[in-house]
This record gives structure tokens, C-alpha cells and sequence, in this order.
């Protein structure tokens, strides 16, 4: 007979995620002025040790959108889902990944 554990395991609490870890995240936007600054402070505003040459840059095809590729040192769950949240929320973001 299979014992059923006495609380049930919420998933979203599981992570495959060891912390703290190098983490990347894609940002899509606009290819305008300012930019990967905006991108660059709110990944400093939630890691402090962020290092700015770490960044990658990728133009879209017809040069109209621009891919920035950050890497945090993500710390726990909460810290990337409030990175994910400042970005996605940014008016010059278009998609992050």
C-alpha cells in the first residue's frame, strides 16, 4: 500500500534552481537610447554585485529590437520573480525570458 504524505507538495515551492546561482535572463525591447541602462539598473537594483561587462548584446534581424542578456547571481525564488516583475513592468521592455 502506497502511504500518501500527510501535506501535500506544492510545486511552485520546488525548484530546480540551486541558490545562489548565475542566472541569465533575455530582455527584448526597442533598439532606443538608454535602454540597456534601464535594463542594467534594475538588474543592480536586485543584485548588487551585478557586473556590467557581463552583458550581451543581439540586434533583431532588421535592427529594430535589441536582445540584452543579463546574469545575476540569483539568491531565491522571490528575488527573480520581483527582477521579473521590474522588468516586465518597464515601459521600454517588451518580453523577457
Amino acid at each position: 500500500m502506497t502511504q500518501v504524505p500527510d501535506t501535500p507538495i506544492d510545486a511552485r515551492k520546488e525548484s530546480l534552481i540551486e541558490y545562489p546561482s548565475q542566472f541569465p535572463i533575455k530582455v527584448m525591447g526597442a533598439k532606443v537610447e538608454g535602454f540597456v541602462h534601464a535594463v542594467t539598473l534594475i538588474a543592480e537594483q536586485f543584485d548588487p554585485a551585478f557586473d556590467a561587462t557581463t552583458i550581451e548584446l543581439r540586434n533583431s534581424k532588421a535592427g529594430n529590437y535589441l536582445g540584452v542578456t543579463i546574469t545575476v547571481t540569483a539568491t531565491s525564488r522571490e528575488q527573480l520573480d520581483d527582477i521579473y516583475r521590474a522588468l516586465s513592468s518597464h515601459p521600454m521592455v517588451k518580453v523577457v525570458l
